[in-house]
């Protein structure tokens, strides 16, 4: 069958300053620097807000109908979750999350137009760069002297309480203290270099990619040593099994061989788990690591407990003060939770975004927002929904902030990824593309790849 080609639509591609605001919206959420707007109202990963507004104002002309319709409709359903939980009461602190959560989208779509009209090539080059950087920055930190510089930094960027203070922890744990590079703790480093080199691994053209890949894992097991490093490992596996092998992507051969790939991948996951962080393991195994019963276990327990009690609309979002004590309660009936552990806040105890989206929302209106989202990413033009959310769930282990811009970006930068592996390799400049990506309702479009229908 033929493909009729819409005529040539002059679009603006990707130039040096939507370059520069994607730099400064990767290092907004490197940073996680909080601007307070209000009293009661922050602006999260600040410089990647300013930059994703830009972005977006630069791209309007750009926007569709149906995919601004889309985020009015999300939108609309997260307003319906928080006004059918329980206790009005809390409707003022749900209201509160509720903006945040609109800023998290709009900027993320900022960013998810800029990178489906820009240069795959420039984009993984950017990513890459960031990661070297990363790894460079460590060194120096850990060798070179940076390390005072860093820390005087970090105290005047973040607030006393969320600054990093476990150094012995690290030192018995790995052997030295981990490097921060500026950011509020280890694990933030470690996220955003996991996050950036995977979204680098589906963009990259280079026939090395894979070894290459591998040696930004060795690298950062080496620099910076944290379990969050093998989720690196895990992202590899829907990429292979949903956006890798071009036209036979949906062969039954490269889909068998995809998993056979996959099963590896998930078994050097483990190995390398075990081997490298055996002390680690010991601690969670023996009940005696904090961190991993706030980031993953606790979450969980407390998602569970909301299906039974507020399987409707759960605690609404940022609702923690309203579940406050059910929280608690859960803990302490739980066998791997010790009651020496210190708990300031509620809200400091549940650092999983995956697990966050079932306790605010609860089991009916968080499958809902999730359909209405799906719906949305298609809009978009997302080729596969499956490798978005499968991204989202596995670095969702590694971070909280459910109404912040990371965790969307996570999700839109997926989306663009899956979009951008869809076109055809272009020979030519991309300004001269027959075929805009997103063309005027007016013209004809290409049809959208079988392939992308949740799959």
């Amino acid at each position: 069958m033929t493909i009729a080609y819409a005529p040539a639509v002059k679009q603006r591609q990707m130039d040096g300053f939507d370059a520069f605001l994607f730099v400064i919206f990767l290092l907004g959420l490197y940073l996680g620097v909080t601007l307070q707007i209000t009293q009661k109202i922050p602006l999260t990963c600040a410089p990647s807000g300013f930059a994703g507004l830009l972005m977006l104002w630069r791209r309007r002309d750009d926007m569709r109908q149906r995919e601004l319709a889309g985020l009015l409709l999300v939108i609309a359903l997260f307003l319906g979750s928080i006004l059918s939980a329980a206790d009005l009461t809390f409707l003022d602190k749900r209201f509160t999350g509720l903006l945040q959560l609109v800023y998290s989208l709009v900027i993320g779509y900022g960013v998810f137009l800029t990178m489906v009209h820009g240069d795959r090539d420039r984009i993984a080059t950017i990513l890459l760069a960031f990661c070297l950087t990363i790894i460079v920055g460590c060194l120096l930190e850990e060798y070179g002297g940076l390390r005072e510089i860093s820390d005087q930094v970090r105290k005047s960027l973040y607030n006393a309480g969320v600054v990093y203070d476990a150094d012995l922890r690290d030192e018995i744990l790995y052997g030295r203290i981990r490097p921060k590079l500026f950011t509020s703790e280890p694990s933030a480093v470690t996220f955003a270099y996991t996050h950036f080199s995977s979204v680098w691994l589906v963009l990259s053209r280079s026939r090395f990619k894979y070894p290459i890949f591998a040696g930004l894992l060795g690298l950062a097991l080496f620099v910076l040593p944290g379990p969050t490093l093998m989720l690196m490992l895990l992202l590899a596996i829907p990429y292979v099994i949903f956006l890798s092998g071009g036209a036979r992507r949906n062969s039954p051969g490269r889909l068998i061989g995809a998993a056979v790939a996959s099963a590896i991948v998930l078994l050097i996951a483990v190995v390398l788990g075990q081997t490298i962080f055996a002390e680690r393991i010991h601690q969670l195994q023996s009940g005696q690591d904090a961190s991993f019963f706030y980031r993953f276990t606790g979450p969980m327990l407390v998602a569970f407990d909301m299906f039974r009690h507020h399987p409707w609309a759960g605690s609404g979002l940022t609702g923690e003060t309203y579940i406050a004590e059910r929280v608690l309660t859960v803990f302490n009936n739980s066998a791997q939770f010790s009651s020496a552990w210190r708990i300031p806040k509620v809200a400091d105890v549940l650092t999983n975004y995956f697990w966050t989206h079932w306790i605010y929302l609860g089991a009916v209106w968080g499958t809902i927002t999730l359909i209405g989202i799906s719906w949305w990413l298609r809009v978009l033009g997302a080729t596969s929904i499956l490798y978005c959310w499968a991204v989202w769930a596995i670095l969702g282990q590694a971070s909280g902030s459910y109404v912040g811009p990371k965790t969307w970006a996570v999700l839109l930068i997926a989306a663009a990824c899956s979009v951008m592996v869809a076109q055809p390799e272009r020979e030519t400049q991309p300004a001269s593309r027959p075929y805009p990506l997103f063309a005027r309702r007016t013209q004809p479009r290409l049809a959208r790849p079988t392939h992308g229908d949740f799959a």
